[in-house]
């Protein structure tokens, strides 16, 4: 889902697994807050930082847009992968000429990857129990 409104701000949700970010981008100094909480301290390691940050550095935007997002479900690289394909997705409803670029990084592709269910008579989804011969 992406809508874009009248005043230069664009929206976009993106997804990972069972995360689900909403993400509304507008013109500014840079500022990121994800659930009404600074970015560094949602994401406390660098990796996820960078991990969530790299659709916007890809595009070069990461001091010239401020972000706000909503992220629910899932675990923290789920959430830090949802909040970058949100981003993507924000930044092309905002800018069209950004999609070739974020196209090229794999950035606006939803990685649909998911845990898959465990099998009746098995340990797990493809573990089966070990052979014993005595």
């Amino acid at each position: 889902m992406v809508q874009k409104s009248d005043d230069n701000k664009a929206r976009a949700v993106g997804r990972r697994k069972t995360a689900s970010a909403r993400v509304r981008i507008t013109p500014g100094k840079g500022k990121i807050t994800i659930n009404d909480r600074e970015f560094t301290n949602f994401f406390t390691t660098k990796l996820l930082q960078d991990r969530a940050m790299a659709s916007l550095t890809a595009v070069g935007k990461e001091k010239d847009m401020d972000v706000s997002v909503k992220v629910a479900g899932g675990g923290v690289r789920g959430q830090a992968d949802a909040v970058c394909h949100g981003i993507a997705r924000a930044l092309v409803e905002w800018n069209e000429e950004l999609k070739p670029i974020l196209k090229a990084g794999r950035f606006m592709t939803r990685d649909s990857r998911a845990k898959e269910r465990k099998k009746p008579g098995l340990h797990k989804a493809r573990r089966a129990h070990q052979w014993r011969k005595r």
